[in-house]
Formats: structure tokens, sequence, C-alpha cells
């Protein structure tokens, strides 16, 4: 049972007239001072501020007696089964009145704050005896992952509206929250010189190490070392009587190599920068490589790492691959562990044992969390062309800057200390045979995606 304010306004509504009784009461009486007037009158005040207080329970009560029981409801609840991440969903909540009697009740949804409902999430209602009502809410998430909602709390009111019943009642259901993938706008572009790379276009590569795939005449801005000659000499000119046509031998891109992708999940992916999670930053980049390469032909595994394998997509493509993956992130969160970066060699082999493009996606801004990466990958480029990429700090590249007065002088310092660091790193990344790419949060998705294509143009891949 829960008391309204309406019914505490109706209590402290009667007091003011008791009040004011009472002490004409005592003046009546000839009492000459206050004091007296007041002994005069408070005993007939006491007397009616109790009997009407008696009056607002009785009212009360009989009002809570002629309320709907909230328990003899159904409630069913309509979810989208996933939305990604800053985008709105509307959840719905049926509830049908089983009972005998109207029931007028305010019903609150039970999610959890991260859900991002918009607005309130009380509704006020009146279902009459055996039909429903619909409850719609706007969410806007704001964390990955699996939002939940369990309990629906209704709150049944009399027609006074003074005394209520109140229940909590189950109605489980679950958001699953997937990454916002908001580097897709990236990938026209990146697909565009991917078709040039396939032959798709007149533009033409001819890489080192590529596939044979078709003769055609010469266009303006052909490599002239890709000119068959023989060719060439079988081709007559039409509009020259004795002439040639020059024909060229156009290559496209070696397909069905393999690509593996490590997401480091330990407690170096918990930082943020520039406002976001470098894990964020890695999921970003891993979607937008993953759908570039698929495009491409290539077979493309990731994984999820820390000390155990958080998560794992693996032999799925084409569109398939995009929904395993965002649907395996949504649920991962970084572990404030250390990484074993010993064991990654011995996942890479499961995944593959053919020579693959091995992507890192971890922090390298310290020499003292880079230490097992570093020993680690010469097992990796022994037998993999890897990658390790990295999210620069752009803040750290603008307090470097700043020397305006002692407080910015120190926090350039320390800012410079931490770039030495980072670079420090990254070239000991490249004497051990791979390569690195570190651009800040918005800009690593397509650097990285840079970078597989000139993989790919020069036939390294």
């Amino acid at each position: 049972m829960t008391i309204s304010g309406r019914f505490v306004l109706l209590l402290a509504l009667g007091v003011v007239p008791i009040v004011v009784a009472g002490a004409l009461a005592g003046a009546a009486s000839g009492a000459p001072t206050p004091a007296a007037v007041a002994a005069a009158g408070g005993q007939a005040a006491w007397l009616m501020l109790l009997a009407w207080a008696a009056l607002c329970v009785g009212l009360g009560a009989i009002d809570l007696s002629l309320a709907a029981s909230p328990r003899r409801v159904a409630l069913q609840r309509e979810l989208p089964p996933r939305v990604r991440l800053g985008e709105a969903a509307e959840s719905h909540l049926i509830v049908q009145n089983l009972g005998g009697r109207a029931l007028r009740a305010v019903v609150r949804d039970g999610w959890q704050p991260s859900a991002g409902v918009v607005g309130a999430n009380r509704s006020r209602l009146r279902i009459p005896a055996g039909e429903r009502r619909r409850v719609s809410l706007v969410l806007v998430p704001r964390r990955r992952g699996d939002r939940r909602v369990q309990q629906v709390t209704i709150r049944s009111a009399g027609p006074l509206g003074l005394w209520s019943r109140q229940a909590t009642l189950a109605a489980p259901g679950v958001l699953r929250v997937l990454p916002p993938f908001a580097s897709r706008v990236h990938l026209p572009s990146r697909l565009t010189r991917l078709r040039e790379l396939d032959g798709r276009t007149p533009i033409l590569i001819r890489g080192q190490g590529t596939e044979f795939d078709s003769i055609r005449e010469y266009v303006r801005g052909d490599d002239v070392r890709s000119i068959d000659w023989r060719a060439t000499a079988r081709r007559t000119d039409p509009d020259a009587p004795g002439g040639t046509r020059l024909m060229v031998r156009t290559w496209r891109p070696e397909r069905d190599r393999r690509i593996v992708i490590v997401t480091d999940t330990s407690r170096t992916a918990a930082a943020r920068v520039a406002d976001e999670p470098r894990l964020d930053t890695a999921f970003e980049a891993s979607l937008l490589l993953s759908a570039l390469a698929s495009h491409a032909g290539d077979r493309v595994d990731w994984l999820a790492w820390d000390r155990r394998v958080r998560g794992r997509v693996h032999g799925a493509n084409g569109a398939e691959l995009l929904a395993k993956l965002v649907d395996v992130m949504a649920t991962i969160d970084p572990e404030l562990i250390e990484a074993d970066w010993a064991a990654v060699p011995a996942q890479v082999r499961r995944l593959t044992s053919r020579r693959a493009l091995v992507v890192l996606l971890t922090g390298v801004d310290s020499p003292a969390n880079a230490a097992g990466l570093l020993a680690m990958l010469p097992q990796l480029t022994s037998r993999h062309l890897v990658i390790v990429a990295s999210v620069a700090d752009p803040e750290a590249v603008a307090a470097s800057a700043r020397t305006e007065d002692l407080d910015d002088v120190y926090r350039a310092a320390a800012a410079e200390r931490a770039l030495l660091d980072g670079a420090r790193v990254e070239a000991a990344i490249r004497r051990l045979g791979a390569e690195t790419v570190s651009a800040p949060p918005h800009e690593l998705p397509p650097a990285l995606a840079d970078r597989y294509l000139a993989l790919k143009a020069a036939g390294r891949l």
C-alpha cells in the first residue's frame, strides 16, 4: 500500500480550519492571555483534528478497497533484438487487465540507467476490465552490451486517488547494443580503391607477385611495363591498315588470403583517448578492415584476447562476417589484467597454418607495457606479415606544443616524454620485422585500411 500526495494534502487542509476554530473557541471563553486561549481551545482542537484524521483514513481505506489488484494483469514485452550504440530503439510493454475492475495505474518500467530511457519511464494508464494498453518508451543506449530489464512496478489507485496498491512483477527483456561502426563512412572510398586494384576500372596497377587477369587495349595511365608485345603484334588496327593496337596485361591482387585480427582486451584497452575507450576504437578498426578484406575475397578471422579468449569469429564471410563480429563485440569489455602475449602465436596457429596478415590492435605508448609484445613478435614475423596498430593521443601532441606558462611547460615536458616513449616502442617493433600504424581514434580505422590496400598494391599480401 502507498499513500499519495493527494491524501497528504487532504489531511493538511483539515488542520487549518480546526486550529482556527480552536483559537476562536478559546477567545469566546474570555481568557485574557494567549496561553489561556490556547489552553481553553486546545482540547476541542485536538478532538476535531483526530476526527478529521479518522475521516481521512476511512476515505483512504474505502478508496483502497475499490482499487483494482495490480497483480491481476498480464504483461507482454516487445523489443527489437539489436540496436547500434547511439541509435534509438522503441520498447513496448503491453499491459492487460485480467481483473473485474477498471485499473487506474502508474506503470514504471525498470530499465537500467545505461539503457538511456528518453523522458520519464512512468506512464499513467486507465484500463477497463478485460482490455489492454501499450506503454512505449524510447531508448538511446549509452553503453555496448546487453541492456536488461527485469521488473515492472504497477501502482493501482482507487477512484479518489488517495491510497494505492502496489506490486512489482517480473517482465524480463534484453536489448543487445552493438558497436556503432561509425567508420563505415570510409568504406565506399576504400572499395573504390580496391576495385582499381582488382582491375574493374580503367586504372590498373601491376603489383609484384599478383595474379594475371586478362589482356585488353592500352589506355592512358596504364603502366608501360604491362604492355604485351606478342598480343600487340596479333592485334590489328582496323582504323590504320597495317597498324596494330597496344595490348596490356592486367593483374589483380591475389585472393583468398588469410587475415587474422587480434584485439587486445587487457587493462590498456580500458584507457580513454579523445573521450573514447581504446577498445571501442579497436573494434571500429577491426570492423572496417574486415569489411574491406571480405570484399577483396580474403578470409578474416578475429580474436579478442588478454589472458584468455574473450571472443572469436572464425570461418564467416560477407554479411555474415560483420553480423557475427558486431554480435560478439557487443558484450566484451576490457579486463583489468595484463595481456599474455606469449600465448598469441599459438592462438594464431589454431586459426590458420598458412602465411597470413596478422593485425595486433593494442597500445604501444609505454616500453614497460610493450615488453611482452616485443618479446613475442619474432615468433609471428618469422611466419606472417604483422601490423601493430595503436591509438595515438591527440591531447598529448597538443600539450607538447603549449608553453605559455610554467604549468604548461611541465605538461609539455611530460607529453613529450610520453611521445618519445611511444616512438621508441614503434621503432623497436619495426626492427623486429613488423609494421606499425598509429593514428588518433577517428583516424585509425581508415589508416589501417589504407595500409592493407598498400600491401595489396605492392603484392605483399
